[in-house]
């Protein structure tokens, strides 16, 4: 199952990310990552809040359309004879409950997009401001320092310094 899903998000990585978003060549400034992590560890909607990316509706809804007839016309083509002999009626009861699955499960895939963009970007980002620090060891504590520092008024000038120093405090205290 893991293989299954590692090899869905490599297709997802090399072929449908490039094709349904437009991402900037620029990298993120520090308070662009600092935003964008933050918004992202609380869990909060990113649509159209991730700087330097812009999505395409009309390209998201053909990516989703093409994932969803390649998992369902092998599926309807094997149970064809079944669904042929079903009563209409049922059948328009079946119709209601396939529309709502179409509709929910494409805005499911089109946030679990969204989000997987937004992290790809603070991990590049994070490379290029935090390159001492691993992203998965030390994004919730960067998140928490940026609003420590938000309610400290730290100016954005020395929003980065105050940012090291409390971490390379906090990587010091757990060397000891």
């Amino acid at each position: 199952m893991s293989s299954l899903s590692t090899y869905f998000n490599k297709i997802t990585d090399r072929t449908i990310t490039p094709f349904v978003f437009r991402v900037s060549d620029q990298p993120l400034r520090l308070k662009e990552l600092l935003e964008l992590n933050r918004s992202h560890k609380l869990g909060l909607k990113l649509e159209g809040r991730i700087p330097g990316v812009r999505l395409s509706i009309g390209k998201m809804i053909l990516a989703f359309l093409t994932i969803w007839n390649i998992i369902l016309l092998p599926i309807s083509f094997l149970f064809h004879k079944e669904l042929a002999q079903i009563d209409c009626h049922l059948l328009i009861f079946l119709a209601i409950i396939f529309t709502g699955m179409f509709f929910g499960t494409y805005m499911m895939f089109k946030e679990w997009l969204i989000e997987r963009v937004a992290r790809q970007r603070v991990e590049i980002a994070w490379k290029n401001h935090f390159p001492h620090f691993a992203y998965k060891t030390y994004a919730d504590r960067v998140s928490d320092l940026y609003m420590k520092a938000i309610e400290e008024d730290v100016k954005s000038k020395e929003m980065y310094m105050f940012l090291l120093n409390n971490l390379i405090d906090k990587k010091s205290d757990s060397n000891s």
